[in-house]
């Protein structure tokens, strides 16, 4: 649920395009000719309040399993969406599980200081590019839990 979130918040990718291969009827009686090249703002619509109630807040329970709003068809698209949706999808869900697994089972995790700043920026700042980033990276501290407050999974 919270990777589900943190992918709604902050999907890597901002935006994809589409072309229309028809006319495609809107409401309103307006028309979107066939060839038109379209925009879909995944920033947008994982923000948008008409989809997400308090879109903007931290709130990985909107995933849990019994909750209806995280079933909208095209509400929560960080892949994109329909046949041209991303291939590794799943295995980018997965790969993802594990190492935050792994990485909460060994470390504390704290915003950490971006040393050509010298202190704290006062939070991460977006830099939205083709692949959305952090201005300045994003700087974590890791402190190594005890051996004695985790167990080692097993080896194969």
């Amino acid at each position: 649920m919270c990777i589900k979130e943190s992918l709604r918040l902050h999907s890597p990718v901002q935006a994809v395009t589409r072309k229309y291969t028809q006319d495609m009827m809107l409401p309103g009686d307006l028309t979107v000719p066939e060839g038109v090249i379209c925009l879909v703002s995944l920033y947008g619509t994982h923000h948008n309040p008409e989809v997400w109630t308090k879109p903007h807040e931290f709130d990985p329970l909107r995933f849990e399993r019994t909750n209806t709003q995280s079933c909208l068809s095209h509400g929560f698209i960080p892949f994109s969406s329909g046949p041209r949706n991303c291939i590794g999808q799943k295995f980018a869900m997965a790969e993802l599980r594990v190492v935050v697994a792994l990485t909460l089972l060994r470390f504390r995790l704290s915003l950490g200081v971006n040393p050509e700043l010298g202190s704290s920026s006062g939070g991460v700042r977006r830099l939205p590019q083709l692949i959305l980033r952090a201005e300045g990276g994003l700087w974590l501290q890791l402190e190594p839990l005890n051996e004695s407050t985790y167990r080692e999974p097993p080896k194969k």
